[in-house]
């Protein structure tokens, strides 16, 4: 029964990092990103709704990420634990989580925050954009989505900070090393916070 949230700056390999912790407890990912694209293919109302925005390249708003988010995790394959991978990104999104949690009787057991220096981060940008061929990895666009996700989830990482449930993870170095350092940082913090 383990509901985890991961948080990390793009280049940190946040979603490979969310797949190696998931399959270790034994929970699914939940990706907001994954969720967007299953109601926009399948044209569910919610996902009609929200395709207008991607279409535009605009951000889905709060109200309609906060339906499409309580809709999954209402599934009852997310009643044994989930790790949540892409929300939440802002305060009120916070709040949402939280009533949608509690409603069910449940709350998160901790935040795994990865963290990596940004010269590390923008390296691994440039390697990526390389060995893929992409031409929109570019350095200025990488540093406005870095500078967005400093100031996106600086509000996110506090929140959480102060009620104790935060676990930050050195995002540095090999994969594999980070998932090692992940699961054993998650494993200790839950040991500590297990009821007597």
């Amino acid at each position: 029964m383990t509901r985890l949230l991961i948080i990390g700056p793009p280049g940190s390999g946040k979603g490979t990092q969310a797949v190696q912790i998931a399959k270790h407890f034994r929970i699914p990912t939940v990706s907001t990103g994954e969720i967007f694209r299953i109601n926009v293919s399948h044209e569910t109302p919610l996902g009609v709704e929200a395709a207008k925005y991607l279409d535009d390249g605009a951000f889905v708003p709060d109200h309609l990420t906060n339906a499409l988010v309580k809709d999954r995790l209402l599934d009852a394959d997310l009643q044994p634990g989930f790790l949540l991978d892409g929300y939440p990104r802002t305060a009120p999104q916070i709040m949402e989580l939280d009533n949608i949690l509690a409603s069910q009787g449940h709350r998160l057991d901790a935040v795994v925050e990865l963290r990596a220096p940004d010269s590390e981060l923008e390296q691994r940008m440039l390697r990526r954009a390389k060995e893929q061929g992409r031409k929109d990895d570019t350095i200025d666009v990488f540093r406005h989505r870095l500078d967005l996700y400093h100031r996106e989830t600086h509000e996110v990482v506090a929140v959480y900070a102060g009620r104790g449930i935060l676990v930050s993870v050195d995002g540095s170095g090999d994969p594999s090393a980070i998932t090692t350092r992940a699961i054993a940082a998650v494993e200790k913090f839950l040991a500590t916070r297990v009821s007597p």
